[in-house]
């Protein structure tokens, strides 16, 4: 196609979106309140799966190993540990540097005179902790590792573990089902209302047809009319969007009422840069997708 041909279609598209200033409305309008819907929903879906990753991250067995072990056994049970499938990284943590992380984790780092007995009589048994490839290899590993010679314990949160992974598993896929349900619904929903602009000028295309004009040629404005719908309708989704997850992203990671929760959310410039980038492709692609199909019955003239 010429550059000057795609510059008659450009500003042809323009025209009719000011001719039919209502109807014009009426679509970005559809396309703004079912963006600001998915945008939302797209924000909240991303961060759950972020926060369920890393919770997924920190999953890991421990090994604790038998009090009477040798040094040389020790070195044996970290090579047998090494031969396992799905491991990938093997530390070791002293019963000192055991008991110091417990003493932490429990008490005042600057007092802790309360622990002075327990230090003295250390109760924890030396351990490797295994982080595994993928964290549903976990209970596959341990189980593994149960069997082997100077093992006194292996602990990976049995149960819990097992609860966590089926948890996140629903969560993700009713996430993606939501989504999918949510885009269809926008598409039906954009898609009637440009269709509806459509209809208005269906005389307008039949008399173009009449006179020669082609698919393409007719075609072309339309197609420009739905992307510039589209994008223009995404605009108003992306400010509030953004807007709002900037708010809630500063109470939780700022000097907010929730920023000592554990939460750590998406990163706002990359988020914003995303769900910007995300909501102007959905846009534009449900507004070429809804001129497109309510175009193509009135071109068999």
């Amino acid at each position: 196609m010429k550059l000057r041909t795609l510059g008659r279609h450009g500003r042809e598209s323009l025209k009719n979106l000011g001719r039919n200033g209502w109807m014009t409305f009426a679509s970005i309008s559809a396309v703004a309140v079912a963006l600001v819907l998915v945008g939302l929903f797209l924000s909240v879906m991303m961060n759950l799966n972020k926060i369920a990753g890393e919770i997924e991250s920190n999953v890991e067995v421990r090994v604790y190993i038998d009090r009477t072990a040798t040094e040389a056994q020790q070195a044996q049970l970290k090579q047998s540990l090494k031969s396992i499938d799905h491991v990938q990284s093997i530390t070791y943590q002293s019963r000192e540097k055991g008991l110091k992380n417990l003493i932490n984790s429990l008490g005042d780092g600057d007092d802790q005179s309360a622990f002075s007995s327990v230090k003295n009589e250390n109760p924890l048994p030396d351990a490797f902790i295994l982080k595994t490839a993928k964290p549903e290899q976990t209970i596959t590993v341990a189980n593994q590792v149960k069997a082997l010679p100077n093992v006194y314990k292996v602990n990976y949160g049995k149960g819990t573990v097992e609860k966590l992974f089926k948890t996140v598993r629903i969560s993700r896929n009713v996430g993606i089902v939501l989504i999918i349900g949510l885009l269809f619904t926008s598409i039906f929903l954009i898609a009637n209302t440009i269709k509806l602009t459509i209809v208005a000028r269906r005389r307008e295309i039949e008399i173009m047809k009449l006179v020669g004009a082609t698919n393409a040629f007719v075609r072309w404005p339309y197609f420009l009319e739905g992307l510039l719908i589209g994008v223009i309708g995404s605009i108003i989704p992306i400010v509030l969007v953004n807007v709002g997850y900037k708010a809630v992203y500063e109470k939780f990671e700022g000097a907010g009422t929730y920023s000592t929760l554990f939460i750590k959310l998406i990163p706002y410039p990359t988020m914003a840069l995303y769900l910007s980038l995300l909501l102007i492709i959905i846009g534009a692609g449900i507004g070429v997708w809804g001129s497109v199909t309510s175009i193509r019955k009135f071109l068999r003239v």
